[in-house]
């Protein structure tokens, strides 16, 4: 596409991530767990809590409740709009996933710690989607709006010191 540019996914400024959390409010997961203690899940109850709809897509668990949502097959089958997918399955899904965001007018397309696609990418892109590779909306919520100093953690957003002009 002339004059189209990509997005550098090696590194996101705080305003992009931000401004994506902030305009998001229904969240369809891909590869939702309801084992307890898997990222996905512990990812599912925060956002949940944060007053996001998330919406869990698991075949495996069709019909069945995780975090007391109920769990669909697959995006094309969820009852109504959402604004992004967060996916929690292998980079090489991503492009039929991200496909599948676009048919059903997905507007963000992230995908989870450790997962890489810039074919996903290029494809969202292309569609108008804002995309996120390699980062967790919830780390980045809690970040981003100081919760993870709340566990000591120096995450540089809040500081006593006078910002250099």
């Amino acid at each position: 596409m002339p004059g189209f540019t990509y997005l550098d996914h090696n590194s996101y400024s705080d305003s992009y991530i931000l401004q994506i959390l902030r305009n998001v409010q229904n969240i369809a997961m891909v590869g939702a767990s309801a084992t307890w203690n898997r990222p996905s899940n512990f990812a599912m109850k925060y956002l949940l809590q944060k007053g996001f709809q998330v919406i869990p897509v698991n075949p495996s668990a069709v019909g069945k409740k995780i975090c007391g949502e109920t769990v669909f097959p697959d995006l094309t089958s969820l009852p109504g709009s959402v604004d992004m997918v967060d996916i929690y399955r292998p980079a090489q899904e991503a492009p039929q996933l991200v496909e599948e965001s676009i048919e059903i007018g997905a507007k963000v397309f992230w995908m989870q710690l450790g997962i890489r696609s810039n074919e996903a990418a290029q494809i969202a892109e292309k569609a108008g989607l804002q995309v996120v590779m390699d980062r967790c909306p919830k780390i980045e919520f809690s970040r981003l709006f100081g919760e993870l100093g709340w566990n000591g953690i120096n995450t540089g957003v809040i500081s006593n010191r006078r910002q250099r002009i």
